[in-house]
């Protein structure tokens, strides 16, 4: 449902990005957004998140849908970020126009430096934030600075863009309602220099474009999601409900990730493991060896 909790049509969705195999933390998240949809007469979609073009494969795009198939898995429609990088275009022109983004032409080593001289180095959700160097450019510095070539990103101005919407808040099924905290992710990249558009902004506009109602995701991005509610409200865009699930974690509480030796969906096909069987499993609590639920 929407922020109304007016009755509609249910759309999930599952947004993977091919830059690995998935494992079996994916699809657990994907069986809950797939299972919810099914659940409530709903539409079920996967959407390939594939805008980092030096770290993402065809190969890892053709093995997502071995393995949600494997598992059981079936959708609805499917969405190929990489076919959108106007739609992306076309949104960041409006905050542009909107004048709630600038241009940054800091490298990861000038941000790592101001880091290092500040006694008081602004920190959020994900660690030390952007010190803000470039917001104070002024508009003859950036456009001369663009002219000329400089490399650069496009930063969202978070202050700006507060003091344009108001105060925001968001939906969430576990956390209830949450008020964005500007401050959570700072002034955050939403084009990169060899990127189309970042996550957060193409995450965005792909969920208003798809219809869908409710985020099923891992709670490792629940930050993220104040910058997605102020890039909704920035676009007039509706924002969805959310439910940021618990990760599952190996036997030392760490998240797993793509390389996680011995628990790639692919691996465990290998090991002759049945996927509807798996699924299951899943879906009842039951883990391999070694594997389990991150504590509440």
């Amino acid at each position: 449902m929407m922020e109304n909790d007016s009755p509609r049509h249910v759309v999930t969705r599952f947004a993977p990005s091919p830059t690995g195999r998935l494992h079996i933390g994916h699809g657990w998240s994907a069986l809950q957004a797939h299972d919810f949809a099914r659940e409530n007469a709903g539409t079920f979609l996967l959407r390939i998140e594939d805008t980092d073009v030096t770290r993402c494969r065809p190969e890892f795009t053709e093995g997502i849908y071995e393995d949600l198939r494997w598992l059981g898995i079936g959708w609805d429609g499917l969405m190929i970020q990489s076919t959108r990088f106007d739609a992306y275009e076309q949104a960041l022109d409006r905050l542009k126009a909107s004048g709630v983004v600038y241009p940054c032409f800091c490298t990861r080593g000038d941000i790592a430096r101001e880091l290092a001289a500040s006694l008081h180095a602004p920190h959020g959700a994900d660690g030390p934030l952007y010190p803000g160097t470039c917001r104070a450019l002024s508009p003859d510095e950036r456009a001369a600075r663009i002219a000329a070539g400089d490399p650069h990103s496009w930063r969202l101005d978070m202050g700006a863009a507060l003091a344009r919407t108001g105060p925001l808040a968001w939906q969430d099924d576990f956390a209830g309602t949450v008020p964005v905290e500007p401050d959570a992710l700072g002034d955050l990249i939403i084009k990169g220099r060899d990127r189309p558009a970042s996550y957060h902004l193409a995450v965005v506009v792909d969920d208003a474009a798809q219809g869908v109602t409710h985020v099923i995701r891992g709670r490792d991005v629940f930050a993220s999601t104040h910058a997605h509610r102020t890039l909704q409200a920035l676009l007039g865009l509706p924002s969805p409900r959310y439910r940021h699930h618990r990760l599952i974690v190996d036997a030392a509480g760490k998240r797993l990730a793509k390389r996680a030796d011995g628990l790639s969906l692919a691996e465990l096909r290998d090991q002759g493991l049945s996927g509807p069987a798996l699924a299951e499993d899943l879906r009842a609590g039951r883990f391999p060896v070694g594997i389990r639920v991150e504590a509440s």
